[in-house]
């Protein structure tokens, strides 16, 4: 399954940076955004072209002294994908797909769809299914016994009455299914998971030297965690390794310098 591919099912969002009085000068439709997937090595052979709606843009204002950003969303009528979009997915061309909870009930058909894939194939060959429990909207919990990893929110967490990541990960595991991993990340507390034993594994946040841009941290560690985890690393390296990526792309501006240049 080496040259297998990981598919991530949400929706793209183009976030417009404004530091200080810089306006933005990006375009905000598509075009912009799969040129910058295509440059930056990002298969989009699998995306669900929407026949209606316009690409939804948040304008994004970060302070440079703290890093802290405010988000203004202009949120469109763009339908998510569905199940129907899903079905024409070449399930054999990859070995992980995770799921961004947005349209549950969809998003349950697609899961079950991969299950039963899954069911056809030695468990050596089966596609791992990830999903991300991020807003604090009912609905969303219902994705909870479908991942084999599954990634609950700080947010989440505090609205269910938890104020540690790992009293969270004892508290919501009973919701997970048989043998998943469940993972919270906890900001400048670092992030905790569990697996079936129920042992709690931890990993320290790796802040930057200045904190400069928050903005996709978490998404930044989910990837992180998943392509550590994709490629055979314990729960605890993967860990570690989504908490210093995520640490990383907090002190630079966007994504291109998460990676520290050759000198």
């Amino acid at each position: 399954m080496g040259d297998k591919k990981i598919l991530c099912i949400g929706l793209v969002c183009l976030d417009i940076i404004n530091v200080v009085d810089k306006y933005p000068e990006e375009d905000t439709d598509s075009s912009f955004i799969t040129a910058d997937f295509v440059r930056r090595g990002v298969d989009i052979s699998g995306v669900a072209w929407q026949k209606e709606g316009e690409t939804p843009c948040a304008c994004c204002v970060v302070c440079p002294i703290s890093g802290t950003r405010t988000v203004v969303l202009f949120d469109t009528n763009l339908p998510d994908v569905s199940a129907e979009d899903f079905s024409r997915v070449d399930l054999s061309q990859y070995k992980w797909i995770h799921w961004e909870g947005r349209n549950a009930e969809e998003q349950v058909k697609m899961i079950q769809r991969v299950e039963h894939y899954n069911s056809t194939l030695p468990e050596d060959k089966r596609i791992t299914i990830s999903v991300e429990i991020e807003k604090t909207r009912e609905p969303l919990y219902q994705l909870f016994p479908y991942g084999d990893v599954v990634f609950v929110s700080k947010d989440v967490a505090k609205h269910f009455g938890f104020q540690t990541a790992a009293d969270a990960l004892r508290g919501l595991y009973g919701r997970v299914k048989k043998g998943a991993v469940l993972m919270c990340a906890w900001a400048e507390k670092g992030a905790d998971a569990m697996g079936p034993d129920g042992a709690v594994v931890h990993s320290d946040a790796f802040p930057p030297e200045a904190l400069v841009d928050t903005l996709g941290a978490g998404d930044t560690f989910n990837a992180s965690v998943i392509f550590a985890l994709s490629r055979g690393k314990s729960l605890q390296e993967a860990l570690s390794f989504g908490c210093q990526v995520a640490g990383r792309k907090c002190g630079v501006h966007g994504y291109d310098d998460i990676v520290p240049q050759k000198q």
